[in-house]
């Protein structure tokens, strides 16, 4: 039988990689590891990367296996699903992963300017109903801009139809050239003769695995995030997801959203 959350949030107090700051909306104390992380946390100068979003940090582990020079921060609110990741990562003794439980509206707060390298966003809530909550927003643009590397990458792996063409157009209205991007990911790794890249892409969460299974297609898009530029926010009507993801909702009768 596992753990029940009150036993998962008692053993995340006590876990030395992991910073919990829920009650950042309502605490606007200057968070003392912003710009410190490299010093103070992961004691080398690698490259961090952050998963927003990360549930059980799949990915985090995942890609800090297979990077041990680079460092990875998983952001999520949900501590009772962190945990998993924060044990496995506990357990295997990784030094170059590290897991934040806050709310990612607030991301900007916790990291210094170019302190950030690469982002990456998996299997986030397309958030269909409201723009400003979207992860690959201008909104949430602006804010990655305030702590990640000029150019730095952010990633986009989702089963969402939706969340991948609003991506598209707002990518498409600002200029921004994508590095990949492929509607059926591993349709498209069985022609990828890149090693790294395929095992990369090839990480997989537990709720992918169920879509997968439910038969839909991944999508990933990698592109850089320049400085200097003004985003402009798409204005354009997009067709919603037809099906209903796990735990998530349309959370309205239309058929299309802006």
């Amino acid at each position: 039988m596992g753990k029940n959350k009150l036993a998962k949030f008692a053993d995340m107090a006590s876990y030395p990689h992991v910073i919990e700051v829920p009650g950042v909306a309502f605490d606007n104390t200057p968070f003392a590891m912003q710009g410190r992380w490299h010093e103070d946390f992961f004691h080398n100068p690698n490259p961090i990367v952050l998963e927003l979003g990360c549930g059980r940090g799949e990915y985090t582990v995942g890609l800090g296996r297979l990077f041990p020079d680079k460092n990875f921060i998983g952001v999520d609110i949900k501590g009772s699903r962190m945990w998993t990741g924060a044990t496995e990562s506990l357990q295997a003794g990784m030094t170059n992963v590290g897991f934040l439980r806050t709310h990612i509206e607030f991301i900007d707060r916790f990291f210094a300017a170019g302190e950030v390298a690469e982002i990456w966003l998996t299997f986030s809530d397309p958030q269909m109903k409201k723009v400003t909550k979207r992860l690959t927003s201008t909104y949430f643009l602006e804010r990655y801009r305030h702590f990640l590397i000029d150019g730095g990458l952010v990633h986009v792996k989702t089963d969402s139809n939706f969340l991948f063409t609003y991506t598209k157009y707002v990518l498409a209205e600002n200029g921004i050239a994508p590095d990949f991007c492929t509607d059926d990911l591993y349709h498209t790794l069985a022609a990828e003769e890149d090693e790294e890249v395929r095992q990369i892409l090839s990480i997989q969460t537990y709720y992918e695995q169920q879509w997968i299974a439910r038969g839909l297609n991944i999508k990933y898009v990698k592109f850089p995030l320049p400085q200097g530029i003004a985003l402009r926010e798409p204005d354009v009507e997009i067709e919603l997801d037809d099906y209903r993801s796990y735990n998530r909702s349309k959370r309205s009768g239309l058929e299309r959203a802006k």
